[in-house]
């Protein structure tokens, strides 16, 4: 088999091991999927890489590689919450900080490792759009001050497209926070020590509003520095005021580095549930802190006809090919379907057609009964399908365009046999809260807002609507700035709602998403786990009282761990096999659940009127098979 390994499976294969080296854990599970990077406890996803392996997307690569690597082994999230502060620049500046470090442990040990980084800083730089800045207002703080760090740090200047940018705000930036910066080079192998410098650095940069009272935590940490390890080891009061708020602090990290690993169910959390009196304490219930601001819109509402039209038609060029292999896929299905909703034939009964298949029977014993046939229909209930799309940033690329062209050739093929079918996406009308943050910060930041974004929910194609009507609201996927974050579980809840309230007798949900649900701005006001764990509660309680089936598709991601029915799938070409896979077979649960019935009849003993009819799986002569 290794003999007919492709150059780029080889490359996978190798990068895998690399990154597991690095990371110092064996167990990294890697894959590739999309088109952007991601870390989720011991699984990092990283994109394709491209058919020309020589060239300097190759090495951009590697350095997301190294990146993830990096972070597995030298970053510990319960420390990098403890002092992260709440404002949205503040955090953005420190969670680059700690990024450059992390970074800068690989850069300074290995060669290799640097020039990797260096290859994603550059590239970085190009798609931010960092060399041809025009606002100076609009200058992103958080990149232009890691850009220093890492100069500090490692020695590497910023890369030539960004060091005009960077000269610009270089006076500015040491006369605020040059005598902190120069403290990082020393902690750098030190993460406590190193992130409250870095906070340091966010209150020098007048970053934060939430940060009144850190110079005096500040220097309580520094006057303590020396014995504050050994202080928090032994658990014992040496600081009143700090030992109930770290107990607090340490038990919502746990929460939130649970929720980031890979697990298959809930353990800890699902305890904590049942522990009612505290669970209120450690997680209070889900809330949304304002509707006001959030949308459900149709697709035609968010951008006018001549746009959509070239969008279409920019989506068909791209996966030409792939729509012939999804074609093939859904016509399989659309055979299977019609075959089950063609006529069959009840064979054995006591008049009718004459079954020639018994003709020996009536040759033996003229008078034999059950020798006779008759054709009659089968059972296929009215069904309405949901397809809920993810329109999150991390489906920028591929894989949302072969999610787009798979929703579109479903709809069709489920239109021809009679199943109605609805194409729904989800995300958020802003990055980071958008007006549903800005009327929290106007109102004085009460605490545990809850939701802090606006939802916008995007009916592609409703249920009635033909799906040539339909057809080129597909290509709005394909809208550049759409794609923002994800809120699951409220839009699990909106597609089911929509589902409950048709008529069909069977109503059949489908969710495609690539990750777990994240929204910046919620979360950092809650807990890590807030989304996730309103998400699981959505599933279950669809799962366990709602008529609505529900399926689900991780593209990358382990959705398994949420829904009960659902598949992963590593890469995205995957995804048109496993959507008519997967609603095949739950078209076939019913015939399968009919035929034992009918079996189980056959065994009880005959009626005063005769034996029951057998019910035969033969389709009528001509159907498809």
């Amino acid at each position: 088999m290794s003999q007919r390994e492709t150059p780029t499976e080889i490359f996978k294969r190798a990068l895998a091991n690399a990154a597991r080296s690095l990371a110092e854990q064996p167990d990294l599970e890697v894959v590739f999927s999309g088109d952007g990077p991601s870390l989720t406890g011991h699984r990092a996803v990283l994109p394709h890489p491209p058919r020309e392996l020589s060239g300097p997307e190759t090495t951009r690569i590697r350095g997301l590689a190294d990146q993830l690597a990096l972070r597995v082994a030298h970053h510990d999230e319960a420390v990098h919450g403890k002092a992260r502060p709440k404002s949205i620049e503040g955090a953005q500046v420190y969670d680059a900080l700690e990024q450059a470090r992390i970074e800068a442990i690989g850069a300074n040990a290995l060669g290799g490792v640097r020039g990797n980084l260096a290859a994603v800083w550059e590239q970085a730089v190009q798609r931010k759009g960092l060399d041809h800045l025009v606002d100076p207002a609009a200058a992103p703080m958080a990149d232009i001050l890691a850009l220093i760090a890492r100069e500090r740090l490692t020695g590497d200047a910023p890369p030539p497209a960004a060091r005009a940018l960077v000269d610009a705000f270089r006076a500015q930036i040491e006369a605020k926070a040059g005598p902190d910066l120069d403290r990082l080079t020393g902690s750098v192998e030190d993460q406590k020590a190193f992130a409250r410098i870095a906070r340091a650095i966010v209150r020098d940069m007048e970053l934060g509003d939430d940060l009144s009272d850190a110079p005096d935590q500040d220097s309580q940490d520094e006057e303590s520095q020396d014995g504050e390890a050994e202080a928090s080891n032994e658990g014992e009061g040496d600081g009143e005021d700090q030992s109930p708020q770290s107990a607090t602090l340490d038990d919502s990290e746990k929460s939130h580095r649970e929720s980031e690993t890979a697990e298959s169910t809930l353990t800890e959390t699902d305890e904590d549930e049942n522990a009612e009196p505290s669970d209120d304490k450690v997680e209070p219930a889900y809330k949304i802190y304002t509707t006001a601001h959030d949308e459900m819109v149709i697709a035609e509402e968010l951008c006018d006809a001549e746009e959509l039209t070239r969008l279409r038609a920019y989506l068909d060029q791209q996966l030409a090919h792939l729509s012939n292999v999804v074609a093939r896929l859904a016509n399989r299905l659309q055979r299977r379907l019609l075959a089950q909703q063609n006529r069959t034939w009840s064979f054995d009964l006591e008049e009718g057609l004459l079954d020639v298949a018994r003709l020996t029977r009536v040759i033996v014993d003229p008078t034999a009964p059950l020798s006779f046939k008759m054709e009659e229909d089968t059972e296929f209930r009215d069904t309405v399908v949901s397809l809920l799309i993810d329109n999150s940033g991390s489906m920028r690329g591929r894989p949302i365009m072969v999610a787009a062209v798979c929703a579109d050739i479903l709809a069709r093929t489920l239109e021809r046999c009679g199943v109605k079918v609805e194409i729904l996406g989800f995300t958020t009308r802003a990055w980071k809260g958008g007006a549903s943050r800005d009327d929290w910060l106007k109102n004085g930041k009460p605490p545990s807002p809850g939701r802090l974004n606006d939802l916008r929910h995007i009916v592609y194609k409703s249920a009635d609507a033909p799906w040539r009507r339909a057809r080129k609201n597909l290509g709005l996927m394909m809208r550049e700035g759409l794609l923002k974050e994800n809120i699951d579980g409220e839009a699990l809840m909106w597609a089911h709602h929509r589902l409950i309230g048709r008529p069909e007798q069977r109503r059949i949900l489908m969710v495609i998403s690539d990750g777990a649900p994240v929204d910046d701005s919620t979360l950092s006001v809650n807990s890590g786990h807030y989304l996730e764990r309103h998400l699981r509660k959505v599933i279950g309680e669809i799962e366990a009282k709602s008529p609505v089936e529900l399926i689900a598709i991780g593209i990358g991601h382990d959705v398994t761990r949420y829904y009960r029915r659902a598949v992963t799938i590593v890469d995205v070409e995957q995804l048109g096999g496993a959507m008519t896979e997967q609603l095949a077979s739950l078209f076939e649960e019913e015939p399968r659940a009919i035929t034992k019935a009918v079996a189980d009849l056959l065994k009880a003993p005959p009626s005063s009127h005769g034996p029951a009819p057998k019910t035969g799986s033969r389709p009528v002569r001509g159907a498809p098979a």
